[in-house]
């Protein structure tokens, strides 16, 4: 048997931190064999990426190895000088990074950037590698490679960069490829395209991946191994279809359990109290002790063991672990009720949501909609063209329900969605918002109505100021649409707002760079709710979120409409979060709407070519799969 490509030992990594050192991971072992694709989930702060950055030997100054071993191919990276650690990275094992912006040198434009991975390490000329680039280019979903070449990062959209970093990573043909996050920012159709093009890559070199994911569907379709990582342990790995049908630990099987989709309609998603636990001060015991709905009186203070419980399926859970069931401290704690039943409706929940949104009345209509960029040209930079970002669309939002507008990067969706809520004003059509056509509004005009229609960013931290506390922002916006309150009244708005959204009031005075990516949406959420509007728009509003803290956000957004009666439009590619949340889809293509309807329908027979394109590249998990994982 060859050995792995990989292998890590009793890996330790910690960071210097004033609250003393962080064990980011913490005596972490696996391996990957040639050609195989091991993956690796877990909520955001567990450890994962910085797993990653060890094998990549890229940590940050404050990072340092406290322990452990790295093998690749047989060589411990550990033991090598920068010299040659410089010569593996981008040769031997590639990684492609979470954020492209950060990743890329904003000075060179991205074909500089690729080429000279490619002369560096596979020793081409320069007219060679440029060839290989604008190929590369194209490989990853990017046509007109050549004219791309000679584009700054800055001049691309988030999916683009994206892949821009995918391409610089494949371009050398490495033995190991580190995907973290991969295709979080990307459309279904180029997810598809891109774990198509990782798995052709595999099977001409034989090159092996680490998939770092919160996508489970993509986990279950592309992964032969997954390994479960919380608070910087593994507590269950797998081969990866096994994990999917039989979870034995109780964090695995509430990962699963928040995975929306269409069976779960109409019923709140199952969601991870609590949050994951400082790694300057993790518990003497089981690490998810406080957050297990399994919990018992001697978690907390024994730590378990990572057991083998079935071929290749090991989990560190003391419910598995016959000696510690067999002792007095195996009795759950009195505070659970959440045994990891099967999920039912609470009560008041509205499950048969259709027959009254059929009778439900038009709060927003948009006809007609044109949104054109000018192109400029010439020594004058006079407009030699126009980019149509949105041609002639139309949709409905009725009141108290949502409409998911969908379609890959470039189709138009945010920039209809700014001009629908009035952030650019559009080159044509109807804005028909409770009766009134708000198209050709003025700002003084458009003043009272901007408490009715709230937007929520995709990036919750560019859209905080990080100068401006929680408070801060928040009071802002009330200052503005709610001149009539005062101080008191604004600090008691501001305290209901932030407790509906699951943050303490007492976080009030803290800066958005103090909290986790999931608390800094549900601040953006807050900032909207603040105002008490009608309509809000959620722009890919948790695209770069867990799947615990998409559930959370979910049931949050549902509830508020329940109660609130608050109409959405939700601007998305996840096709799963549709299926679980959207009453109506339109769906995008090249600045038109080419489909639209009830979601059930459009779903279930969709017409029009593009949308059954959409529809085909959704990673899934089998339905045969129980859907409400649980514990024997």
């Amino acid at each position: 048997m060859s050995s792995p490509t990989l292998e890590v030992k009793n890996l330790r990594t910690y960071f210097r931190t004033p609250a003393g050192a962080a064990l980011a991971v913490d005596r972490v072992s696996f391996s990957i064999e040639k050609g195989a694709t091991f993956a690796l989930v877990g909520e955001s702060g567990c450890g994962k990426t910085a797993a990653a950055l060890s094998i990549m030997q890229l940590l940050p100054p404050a990072g340092y190895l406290a322990g452990g071993e790295i093998m690749l191919n047989g060589r411990n990276l550990t033991e090598l000088s920068e010299a040659e650690k410089r010569d593996v990275r981008g040769k031997n094992v590639s990684m492609i990074f979470q954020e492209p912006m950060t990743s890329l040198n904003p000075v060179f434009t991205i074909g500089e950037q690729i080429v000279e991975a490619i002369r560096l390490h596979r020793k081409k000329d320069y007219n060679a590698a440029k060839e290989a680039s604008i190929r590369m280019l194209s490989d990853v979903g990017l046509p007109g490679g050549a004219s791309l070449f000679h584009e700054y990062p800055h001049r691309l959209s988030g999916g683009q960069r994206q892949r821009v970093m995918i391409a610089m990573a494949l371009a050398c043909k490495p033995d190991l490829l580190i995907a973290d996050e991969p295709t979080t920012a990307l459309d279904v159709t180029i997810q598809d395209e891109i774990i198509k093009l990782i798995n052709k890559m595999k099977a001409s070199t034989g090159a092996s991946v680490l998939l770092i994911t919160h996508n489970m569907a993509l986990v279950y379709r592309n992964a032969d191994t997954a390994a479960v990582m919380y608070a910087g342990k593994i507590v269950e790995s797998a081969p990866a279809k096994g994990l999917f049908r039989r979870p034995m630990h109780p964090y695995t099987i509430k990962l699963l359990r928040s995975i929306p989709a269409q069976e779960k309609r109409g019923v709140p998603l199952d969601t991870i109290k609590g949050v994951v636990p400082p790694a300057t001060s993790y518990p003497e015991g089981c690490r998810f002790s406080g957050r297990c709905p399994r919990e018992m009186t001697g978690c907390a203070a024994v730590e378990p063991r990572l057991s083998e419980y079935d071929a290749g399926h090991v989990a560190a859970c003391h419910l598995w672990d016959k000696e510690f069931m067999a002792t007095g401290q195996s009795r759950p704690l009195e505070t659970i009720t959440d045994a990891l039943a099967p999920i039912t409706s609470p009560e008041g929940s509205d499950i048969d949501e259709g027959k009254t949104l059929e009778e439900g009345k038009t709060l927003l209509e948009v006809r007609g909609l044109k949104t054109y960029y000018p192109v400029s040209a010439g020594l004058f930079k006079r407009a030699a063209g126009y980019v149509k970002a949105v041609d002639g669309i139309a949709l409905i939002v009725k009141k108290g329900a949502t409409t998911a507008l969908v379609g890959e990067s470039g189709c138009g969706k945010t920039t209809a969605g700014k001009t629908i809520i009035r952030l650019r004003a559009p080159d044509a059509g109807e804005i028909i918002f409770k009766g009134t056509d708000v198209a050709n509004f003025t700002g003084a005009q458009l003043k009272p109505m901007r408490s009715s229609m709230q937007m929520i960013f995709q990036d919750p931290y560019s859209a905080l100021n990080p100068r401006l506390t929680i408070k801060a922002t928040i009071e802002e916006g009330l200052k503005v649409l709610r001149p009539d309150m005062d101080a008191s009244a604004r600090v008691k708005k501001i305290s209901a707002t932030l407790k509906r959204v699951g943050i303490t009031p007492e976080m009030m005075e803290r800066y958005p760079h103090e909290f986790s990516g999931g608390q800094r949406q549900r601040i953006g959420i807050a900032r909207a709710l603040s105002v008490d509007p009608e309509f809000i728009i959620c722009d890919e509003a948790i695209s770069s979120q867990d799947v615990s803290i998409q559930a959370q956000i979910l049931n949050l957004l549902k509830s508020i409409q329940r109660d609130s009666g608050i109409s959405y439009l939700f601007i998305t590619h996840d096709l799963g979060v549709v299926e679980y949340i959207a009453d109506y889809v339109s769906v995008m293509f090249a600045g038109k709407i080419v489909e639209d309807g009830p979601v059930e329908e459009i779903f279930a027979n969709p017409k029009h070519e593009y949308t059954r394109k959409l529809l085909s590249a959704v990673p899934r998990i089998d339905k045969e799969l129980p859907p409400l994982w649980t514990l024997p």
